[in-house]
Parts: C-alpha cells; structure tokens; sequence
C-alpha cells in the first residue's frame, strides 16, 4: 500500500511544485470544495475541510 505524504497546514504550497493528485481534489484530505480568494494577482485556493492551501 502506497504511504499518503504528510502535509503541514500552517504552510501554502504552490500548485507549480505540488501539483494536485487528483484535479480539482485536496491532496491532505480529497475534498473537492475550497474556498478562494485573489489578492494582488495571487490565487489562493483553501480546502474548507482541512483547511490545505495551496497557490493556483
């Protein structure tokens, strides 16, 4: 059986260096609603479950 990485959730990824495992899904929890926000061209993308960040 494959051993699910660990992810810190104080930290924001960037989508460029983790890439999503499935499209459009968390990669801590496979949630597929987040929450989004744009804030001086940056597009943060929050996982409403686990709370997982991650720039798009």
């Amino acid at each position: 059986m494959e051993e699910k990485p660990v992810y810190n959730l104080s930290i924001t990824y960037n989508i460029n260096e983790y890439p999503d495992i499935k499209s459009g899904r968390c990669d801590n929890c496979d949630n597929a609603q987040f929450k989004s926000s744009i804030k001086n061209a940056i597009f943060l993308r929050e996982c409403r479950k686990c709370s997982m960040k991650k720039v798009i």
